[in-house]
This record gives structure tokens, C-alpha cells and sequence, in this order.
């Protein structure tokens, strides 16, 4: 493998995933820009520069991870740019949205937007784009961050679990909507809504059960029934992240089917991770909505499979491991989210190889839908002439197990510990320059920030 930090000017592979055919393959690179793919018949001679031949590893391109909260400025101590986008490097992946909360200030207003790219400059080892936040009485931000480039915006429909990013009401949604009517961009929402009767919290608070009965699947079921009529009525785009519950998914395709422009992604966890399995006190595995059943989670899989489930995102949401409250087990107290943005093509590969997933189905599911949702599809999440050099090289085959000393997020507290995987990273370049490879990243930051162009995508649709 050639040095961290250096630029290639091709990449030489027996297996490239090249439309959905993994074949031998030639990657010309030119200005950090793929600029032919040539079938290879292995003797080709390319003298025109670096070329790093990879043999057998597989290559495609790098995932975009639309979901990961980076936390900084403001709570750096829970995770920060610096760590998050070497761990989304070690992981594969060549671009990350970060979410607009848990970070003080939170993206909810230009100037707040304009600290969070000053607090993320110079820190990114990968490419970097940034959701934008709705509030109450925020409506007349939203038009300014869009000019300004963000890649649309998240709400919540409940508690966000921090107090500076209040959820909103529905009058709040109508105003926001006539904002963004026109605009181009998107609105995602943390689908759970409180429900009137209320919600039996007693039994063992360290018993996950008892968590789990607090989250029922109808807090999903009505959030997401308000979200399909109002993209509907208004026709923005709309985006429901971490779905949980199955039982949502008929409402989301009868909304599509009626015309709603509604998207949908689940998560490594709800994928990987069962209710069944979580052990007393094991609050590492609390998220919100929470981890449901087997029965469910096979559910998921067949609507990740139906197409009816856009995409598969890590919701990487670290904390400090204190506010995970392990000392006393308690879920009920504990802070909810899983940090996983390195392992998630492992991790998505591990269970959709032995479901009959194809290579083709994981660029679909964790590249080009995820980049498409950002509308940096027009640079990002594909292999193809004209589009950034970012490629992930990996070995699908191969197996290795999560281990605390080799995992570079900032908290090293995560379900996965111990868990071993099938799929290992072994290179990660971005715009042709080598960020990651075998352990070891480029000496400085090479990603830069994306500000998204939604005028110019949205007349062209």
C-alpha cells in the first residue's frame, strides 16, 4: 500500500465494483476526479504517474454516512472532528453529514452555521457536509442556510435529549414546510411522537425490556402517519432517519404510492443488534427509537431488500461513557445513542452477505441513496468517470474482531466490542489522496467541507 497522505493517479484492481459487475479494472485518476475506468487484462502499462495495485481486494466507492453526530464545537469531550472522521476513514467511509444537535451551538441559524464551519476547518479527515436544524421560531433561518449551503434540515418530534434543540409542534411544521417549499432541500425527522395514554415505565430499570416497553412501536407509527401527510400537502421532500419499527412501513408506501416525495433509512443497529440479546444493565446498546425485536429486525431486512428502506446510515451518536450511567445499568437514565461510524460497511456486510445482499446492493444502500439524499450526487456515493476519486478497498472475505485499541472514534464505548466481523478495510482515499491505510492515516486532515448547491440540483430535476 503506498504512504498515508499520498496522491494516486490510478488504482489497479482484480476485483472493482464497476456498475454492478466486479471485474478487473484500471481507475485513472486526474485532479482528485475518476477519469476513465479501463477493463484491465493485468498487463496494461499506465507509467503516468502513481499507480497502487491492490490485487485481489475488492474496490468501490467510499460510503457516505448521512447520519453522524460530530458534537463539535461545544461538546468535544463526547467525540469531535479530528476523531470522527479518522474513525469514518478506518471505516471506509470517504464523506459524512454531520447532524445539527449536540453540538453547542447547534446548526439552527446562519451564524451557527458559520461556527460550525469554522470549528470543523482543518480537522476532517474526510469530506464534510453539515444538516441544517428546525426549531420553534427558527423559520426565518432556514432560506439563509440553505443560500449558504447546507444539505437540508432535521427535526424532532419529541425530546431531543438536549434542551438547546427543542422539538417542534405541528404549527412549527407548517411554517417551516411553506420555507422550504421551493427550495430543493429537505427536512428529516426523528419519527416518535409522546402518545396520549401513558407509558408504563415501572419494572427493573436495568432490565432492557423495561426501556424498551417506555419507546412502544406507536410512537413511531403516528410520527411517521403526520410526517406522510405533511409531504404530501406540501411536497417538500421529506426524509424519516433511523427507522425502527416495522410497523410504519406500510403508511410509508402508501404515501409514496399517493405521491409523497418521502425517503427512509435504517440503521446498522436495527439491523445487527436484537432486544433478545441485550443483557442486564448493558447500556451501551440504549438508542432512541429503541432497538426492537428479532421478529421485527427480519422485517426490516425484507423492506431493506423490497426497496421500501432507502438506505442504512450509522446514527454514529457518542457520549462520554459517565452518561452512559454502566455503574448502575440503569436505561431508563442513560444517554441513548451507539457510536459505530467505523464499522458500518463491516458490520452491514457481516448480515447482508448471508441474506444474498449483493456488492452492488451495499454501494446502492450505503453510497449512492445516502448521497443522493444530500444531493451530492452529483459528485459522491458512485464509481464513475467524472465524479470524486473516493474509494474504499476492502477485503470482503476477510473476518477481525472489534477491539478497543483499534477503534478511533473518542469514546471507545460501543455495543459491537468483541463482536467479530466479516469485511476489512484496508485502504480509504479521498479525492485521490490516501487518508487511510492499514492503521494508519495521512500526517494532516485532507477532507474539505461540502456546502450543497440545492438551486442548481433542484432546476435541474
Amino acid at each position: 500500500m503506498m504512504e498515508p497522505g499520498s496522491a494516486v493517479s490510478a488504482v489497479r484492481s482484480q476485483r472493482v465494483l464497476y456498475g454492478k459487475e466486479v471485474r478487473p479494472a484500471l481507475i485513472i485518476i486526474k485532479d482528485g476526479k475518476i477519469h476513465n475506468i479501463l477493463p484491465d487484462p493485468g498487463d496494461t502499462l499506465y507509467t503516468a504517474g502513481e499507480v497502487l495495485d491492490v490485487g485481489n481486494s475488492l474496490v468501490m466507492p467510499g460510503i457516505v454516512d448521512c447520519h453522524v453526530h460530530v458534537n463539535e464545537p461545544g461538546r468535544t469531550t463526547w467525540e469531535g472532528y479530528w476523531t470522527a472522521t479518522r474513525a469514518a476513514a478506518a471505516g471506509g467511509v470517504t464523506t459524512i453529514v454531520d447532524m445539527p444537535l449536540n453540538s453547542i451551538p447547534p446548526t439552527t441559524t446562519l451564524s451557527n452555521f458559520h461556527e460550525k464551519l469554522q470549528a470543523a476547518t482543518g480537522q476532517c479527515f474526510v469530506d464534510t457536509a453539515f444538516w441544517g436544524g428546525v426549531v420553534p421560531g427558527n423559520q426565518m433561518e432556514l432560506r439563509p442556510m440553505v443560500q449558504a449551503g447546507v444539505a437540508g434540515f432535521k427535526c424532532f418530534l419529541i425530546h431531543s435529549g438536549v434542551d438547546e434543540f427543542p422539538h417542534v409542534t405541528d404549527n412549527d411544521l407548517h411554517t417551516a414546510m411553506k420555507q422550504l417549499q421551493n427550495t430543493g432541500s429537505v427536512l428529516l425527522f426523528h419519527a416518535e411522537r409522546e402518545i396520549q395514554q401513558p407509558v408504563a415505565e415501572d419494572g427493573d430499570p436495568s432490565e432492557y425490556s423495561t426501556f424498551l416497553r417506555s419507546r412502544p412501536d406507536i410512537m413511531e407509527l403516528e410520527a411517521i402517519r403526520t410526517v406522510a401527510e405533511l409531504c404530501l400537502q406540501y411536497q417538500v421532500r421529506c426524509h424519516i432517519v433511523h427507522l425502527s419499527s416495522a410497523q410504519p412501513l406500510q403508511i410509508i408506501r402508501a404515501a409514496r404510492q399517493a405521491g409523497a416525495p418521502l425517503t427512509v433509512e435504517t440503521t446498522h443497529h436495527y439491523l445487527s443488534l436484537s432486544a433478545e440479546d441485550i443483557p442486564i444493565g448493558a447500556t451501551q446498546f440504549k438508542c432512541c427509537p429503541p432497538i426492537r425485536g428479532m421478529a421485527n429486525q427480519e422485517q426490516l431486512w425484507s423492506a431493506v431488500k423490497a426497496g421500501d428502506i432507502d438506505m442504512v446510515v450509522s446514527d454514529h451518536s457518542p457520549c462520554t461513557p459517565d452518561l452512559k450511567r454502566l455503574d448502575s445499568g440503569d436505561f431508563i437514565q442513560a444517554w441513548g445513542g451507539i457510536s459505530s461510524l467505523q464499522f458500518g460497511l463491516s458490520l452491514f456486510w457481516t448480515s447482508a452477505s448471508k441474506r444474498g445482499f449483493t456488492l452492488a446492493d451495499v454501494v446502492r444502500l450505503l453510497c449512492k441513496e445516502p448521497a443522493q439524499l444530500c444531493r451530492l450526487d452529483n459528485q459522491k456515493g458512485n464509481l464513475s468517470p467524472g465524479y470524486d476519486a473516493d474509494l474504499v478497498i476492502w477485503d470482503p472475505e476477510k473476518e477481525f474482531k472489534v477491539k478497543e485499541e483499534n477503534i478511533h472514534h473518542k469514546n471507545k464505548l460501543t455495543p459491537y466490542l468483541g463482536l467479530t466481523l466479516r469485511g476489512e478495510v484496508q485502504a480509504t482515499i479521498v479525492r485521490g489522496r490516501v487518508v487511510y491505510t492499514s492503521g494508519s492515516f495521512s500526517p494532516q486532515p485532507l477532507g474539505k467541507h461540502l456546502l450543497v448547491n440545492h438551486a442548481k440540483t433542484h432546476a435541474a430535476l
